[in-house]
């Protein structure tokens, strides 16, 4: 069984910053890509950023420059560091890791429960 831990989710004011946490746990032999979704109210799930295992990323053209994703391959994990953060912002944002390998299985995606960030002063 493979678990998505997500954290650092909150409420900040404009212009301020958060970093979201996810670490991927169980029998993981390894994964292709990690990466962040977020779900705005009354919209649909988007890509925030993904990185892949040698470390390209990937970013929503409307967030780069403003968001970093970043990955420890050793330990499972992704981070997104958000700068600059507006009320726009406001969202669940999921954490995503796609292609796990847990031999003898085949690969598979997974999701974390979310995490709510409010950005309001």
């Amino acid at each position: 069984q493979v678990q998505l831990a997500e954290s650092g989710g909150g409420l900040v004011q404009p212009g301020g910053s958060l970093r979201l946490s996810c670490t991927a746990s169980g029998r993981i032999n390894s994964i292709d890509a990690m990466g962040w979704y977020r779900q705005q109210p009354g919209r649909q799930r988007e890509l925030v950023a993904s990185v892949e295992s040698g470390g390209n990323t990937d970013y929503s053209d409307s967030l780069k420059g403003r968001f970093i994703i970043s990955r420890d391959n050793a330990n499972n994990t992704v981070d997104l560091q958000m700068n600059n953060l507006s009320p726009e912002d406001t969202a669940v944002y999921y954490c995503h890791a796609s292609g796990v390998v847990v031999i003898p299985y085949r690969p598979r995606d997974y999701w974390g429960q979310g995490t709510q960030v409010t950005v309001a002063s």
